[in-house]
């Protein structure tokens, strides 16, 4: 799905997340919805706030098997900024921001930055994490 780059666009984002997964048989309260939900929040966030290109949407994209045990749930987000490539760091003790991908590398089973797909410009950075 396609979002503006912009606060509102974030947050439609999550909550398509949220609302996705319950659809697919991840109750809104279990720890795959709440971690997915999270991850896809971080993501977005800094889609639009380190990846934003005036006039250009970010994309998400969700993916998750039917309801079994230890199906794979995968988030993908992409924007247009293949220049401002993601770094993991640890913020400070007073820091305001910057931990973002480290709750992402915390919370997932894998992570990572790849090009985009197809003739698109930018990034993809994608978590995924095990429905238990």
């Amino acid at each position: 799905m396609r979002f503006t780059s912009t606060a509102r666009g974030a947050r439609l984002a999550r909550r398509l997340v949220s609302h996705r997964l319950a659809e697919w048989g991840y109750p809104y309260d279990s720890g795959p919805n709440e971690t997915a939900t999270l991850i896809a929040s971080e993501l977005a966030a800094n889609a639009v706030r380190h990846g934003r290109v005036p006039g250009r949407d970010f994309h998400l994209r969700l993916t998750a098997p039917p309801f079994s045990p230890g199906p794979t749930i995968r988030i993908e987000v992409s924007d247009t900024r293949a220049e401002r490539r993601p770094a993991l760091r640890v913020a400070g003790p007073e820091a305001e921001t910057g931990r973002g991908l480290f709750l992402v590398s915390q919370l997932a089973e894998r992570w990572a930055v790849t090009p985009r797909f197809g003739d698109a410009l930018g990034k993809t950075v994608w978590a995924e994490i095990t429905a238990d």
